[in-house]
């Protein structure tokens, strides 16, 4: 007999709270294999091909293209079994877990939960007397609740649950546990009561139905996610702008919604500043050039400004840093993760260079190349996104001489770059052209002043100017 499980969205790592559904890759009623790709997500920082753990047929899908959905929640039910696949099942009924990497689901199996969960057989009555569409959900085998819902004509959502002595209960979330909560962190305790959240309505996840801080946060995303993921009239699609007199509403979601939030974030929290220099550049381009005419492989402008950025840090590591303000605390990185700004056809990203310090500017060129490609692409995974201690943002490549960058929060600084062009230069005492460009660097001024700022940014326009003082580093 086929055993019915439901895949939830995954959690995707770096901190992800929900996925837009762009394209489903799978139809109900098609046969699937442990780690086939069902459905194709965009988060806020990657499209992502979500693998399946489950083989077998797929029995209902959870979410339309273009809707939002919480980490969590329900995006297949799989049909597994003799009678689904011809997989075999584990002998104490639970089904084989993938080895898929994907953060949130593996190669081991669930723990078992003191309540089992069924779907209801009967479509439950709404309070107002409607009756209610019902939606069977599977069982979950990752340790929370499971519930049947049903919708009525207004969107609202009742829930049954399936007691073990098969009564069932309707119109509540869950019904409400007998006995104390249980609950031994007070920190779950104010969590749930600053937010409004009944503890008596969740099912913990840790050991004997304890209450995790976890399972607090996840019903507290999920109810926020259902709250701005509400149902719309069925003549206006879900990702449609919303028109209003002498102007158009644009959702700000996504990639788009991403950098709205940290931008908004870095200028609330950090105190920044800025400084910056004209440089003269042409013995660098000179340099670059003799480098390109010895052989392959080339070396890109980015790579050179990038091992200046890496050699300058190590001389003023309190650039390469991050503000703990709750422990009051300025917290020096030993490592430089390098991100680079990357406008794309999905919005502005942000790839980061892992350990940037160690690399010559042969490898930083290939890494460049690599992840550029990829946020072309899009491509780019989470952990490629993220982690980046310092940025160095070119904006020349629009044209642009000089800008006021705002700081890739949680770093402390970012270096910006401006179009490097032929300009009047007094050069050795004598006026020429030369080939100039603007340096500009933000910084975070709770971690430096302002002469450690002038240095930085000093001595990265000395390297530019000559890049034989690079040799020192070396």
């Amino acid at each position: 007999m086929a055993q019915v499980l439901e895949f939830r969205l995954p959690d995707l790592g770096e901190g992800l709270t929900e996925a837009e559904i762009v394209r489903w890759l799978v139809e109900v009623g098609d046969v699937v294999a442990v780690d086939q790709p069902v459905v194709e997500v965009e988060t806020a920082k990657a499209m992502v091909d979500v693998p399946c753990p489950y083989a077998g047929v797929v029995t209902a899908r959870f979410g339309e293209e273009g809707s939002e959905l919480p980490v969590g929640a329900p995006l297949i039910t799989v049909a597994v079994g003799a009678a689904a696949s011809g997989a075999t099942e584990p002998s104490d009924g639970s089904a084989e877990g993938s080895g898929n990497v994907l953060v949130g689901y593996g190669t081991s199996e669930a723990p078992a939960r003191r309540r089992r969960v069924r779907p209801t057989p009967a479509v439950p009555a709404a309070a107002n007397g409607r009756s209610l569409a019902a939606e069977p959900v599977g069982e979950p085998d990752d340790g929370r609740r499971a519930q049947t819902a049903g919708r009525d004509a207004s969107g609202a959502v009742a829930t049954a649950r399936v007691d073990e002595s098969g009564a069932t209960a309707a119109g509540a979330p869950e019904a409400v546990v007998d006995g104390p909560v249980p609950v031994i962190s007070p920190l779950v305790r104010r969590l749930a009561r600053e937010n409004g959240l009944d503890l008596k309505e969740l099912t913990g996840s840790g050991p004997d139905g304890l209450i995790l801080r976890a399972d607090v946060e996840y019903a507290l995303r999920a109810a926020a996610v259902q709250t701005r993921t509400a149902p719309v009239p069925a003549a206006t699609p879900a990702t449609a702008p919303a028109t209003t007199p002498g102007g158009t509403r644009v959702p700000l979601k996504g990639v788009r919604g991403a950098v709205a939030d940290k931008l908004s974030r870095s200028r609330t929290e950090i105190p920044d500043a800025t400084c910056w220099v004209d440089a003269d550049a042409t013995e660098l381009m000179r340099a670059r050039a003799a480098m390109n005419a010895a052989g392959a492989p080339k070396i890109s402008l980015l790579a050179l400004l990038a091992r200046i950025c890496t050699a300058a840090l190590a001389r003023f590591p309190e650039l390469n840093s991050t503000v703990d303000m709750a422990a009051r605390e300025i917290v020096r990185l030993d490592a430089v993760h390098l991100g680079f700004a990357a406008q794309t056809e999905r919005g502005l990203v942000v790839p980061v260079v892992k350990d940037a310090h160690a690399r010559d500017a042969e490898a930083l060129s290939a890494e460049f190349a690599r992840l550029t490609e990829a946020a072309r692409t899009g491509t780019l995974t989470p952990a490629e996104l993220t982690g980046g201690t310092f940025t160095l943002n070119n904006y020349g490549v629009f044209g642009v001489d000089g800008s006021t960058p705002i700081i890739n929060h949680p770093e402390a600084a970012m270096l910006g770059v401006g179009r490097i062009v032929p300009k009047p230069w007094v050069h050795e005492g004598e006026l020429a052209v030369r080939q100039v460009v603007q340096l500009s660097l933000t910084f975070d001024h709770r971690v430096c002043d302002g002469g450690t700022a002038g240095g930085f940014l000093r001595y990265v326009a000395d390297c530019v100017e000559q890049p034989a003082v690079l040799l020192r580093t070396l």
